[in-house]
């Protein structure tokens, strides 16, 4: 009797361990993000923007303010070499495990985790073939040590989705017309799915950041981005079953009249709002999505603004259980984020020369004669100063802004400004 029922307890042992693999993962049932566990999670955290894909505001630059174009002015001004080695130091510091451990620490259990694709391709990324996951990868482990989830989001898309500098694009979202960017940002995918198909920090993958905006309305484009999200979602399934995928829609991420039926089991909707007034009419229409259709929905980007705004955005987003990370989490000399570090003194010259027409060589050398006998050693000590004014040891929070997140601020964590 008991050989009969060696067997028996060894199916009963195999189909529970393999019923826990499968619950390894977050997943969605109806409206709601389950944990590993089946708790229903509400996911609340920032965006980690302008660390894998510069942005030219958050450098202070109004019209140089894509990475291409921000690399371009730097390497004007100091050569390749120290370029070089002023983005691998920004890389390297900009975000730390130092800061994730504080994110943690105030209450935030995800982070959605901006990226240039070029970062994971041979294709130029701030002047050269960088070609490696490390950030990424550094990303997820330092998340993972402290409990919080971590949401990629391909900000910036093969040939461009958005056409404007947020995508570092040529000026178009030829990714909505151009078969071979199509196949190549569906080949990335399947790629990173690969790579993180057993990793239980990755809550799910965002496929494209913000596509579609108003700009090109007369250029009926959104009927391509549903049958890119599905081509790029099969080929993630292919070698990933259990992550979540998200899905933005169109406008900024703010229309979702191009969705129809959800065409996978395990899908989010993204909207993103900024700029309007914090009341129930501004986030219906996603509401109705998803009493619709009975899917989750996440507020992938919202902020810069004022702290009551922000506090009661996010207040009317928690009343009406809507997923949400705001943008982003560290900026300089700005109070409109949780986390703030100081413009380096002399950065202005920078700002002047990067904003000026530089359209010819005689115009790039006569304005590096103009800035007031300022050489490459400085500019490049300034440069540098600005990465060591981001390091995390440097930075202090913005407590107003942070409350109105519904943060909670350690004053042991707390650097004064």
């Amino acid at each position: 009797m008991r050989l009969a029922f060696v067997p028996i307890l060894i199916l009963i042992l195999v189909g529970v361990s393999c019923y826990n693999e499968v619950k390894q993962y977050a997943y969605v049932n109806g409206k709601e993000i389950y944990s590993p566990q089946g708790e229903p999670m509400h996911l609340t955290g920032v965006n980690l923007g302008n660390w894998l894909l510069p942005e030219g505001y958050m450098f202070k630059l109004k019209n140089c303010n894509s990475p291409r174009k921000i690399d371009q002015a730097v390497r004007e001004l100091i050569g390749n070499t120290a370029t070089t080695k002023f983005w691998d130091t920004f890389l390297e510091n900009y975000i730390t495990e130092a800061d994730i451990k504080w994110l943690s620490d105030a209450g935030v259990n995800l982070i959605r985790l901006p990226f240039d694709y070029r970062l994971l391709t041979h294709d130029d990324f701030l002047g050269r073939d960088i070609h490696g996951f490390k950030y990424l990868d550094d990303a997820i482990k330092w998340c993972e040590l402290h409990n919080i989830y971590v949401l990629l989001d391909m900000h910036g898309a093969p040939g461009g989705q958005t056409g404007d500098n947020i995508d570092n694009s040529d000026g178009y979202p030829w990714l909505m017309v151009d078969e071979g960017m199509k196949q190549k940002v569906t080949e990335i995918w399947k790629e990173i799915a690969e790579r993180y198909a057993d990793n239980t920090t990755v809550i799910g993958y965002n496929l494209l950041n913000e596509p579609i905006p108003h700009y090109f309305k007369n250029d009926s484009l959104g009927h391509n981005l549903e049958p890119l999200y599905k081509r790029i979602t099969k080929a993630i399934r292919e070698v990933d079953p259990h992550h979540i995928v998200f899905l933005g829609g169109a406008v900024w991420e703010t229309d979702f009249s191009v969705f129809s039926e959800p065409f996978d089991d395990n899908l989010v909707y993204t909207f993103h709002k900024y700029w309007m007034s914090p009341e129930q009419k501004e986030i219906q229409e996603y509401l109705d999505f998803r009493e619709t259709y009975n899917v989750p929905i996440l507020m992938g980007e919202s902020g810069e603004n004022e702290d009551d705004w922000v506090r009661d955005f996010r207040e009317l987003l928690d009343q009406n259980d809507i997923h949400w990370t705001f943008w982003p989490y560290k900026k300089m000399d700005n109070t409109r984020g949780p986390m703030n570090f100081h413009k380096p003194e002399g950065y202005d010259n920078f700002i002047e020369y990067a904003e000026s027409d530089r359209r010819s060589f005689g115009s790039i050398r006569a304005l590096k004669d103009s800035l007031n006998g300022i050489g490459p050693k400085k500019i490049e000590s300034i440069l540098n100063q600005f990465v060591e004014n981001s390091k995390f040891e440097n930075c202090y929070p913005n407590e107003g802004y942070c409350e109105a997140l519904g943060f909670k601020i350690s004053k042991a964590s707390t650097n004064s400004p």
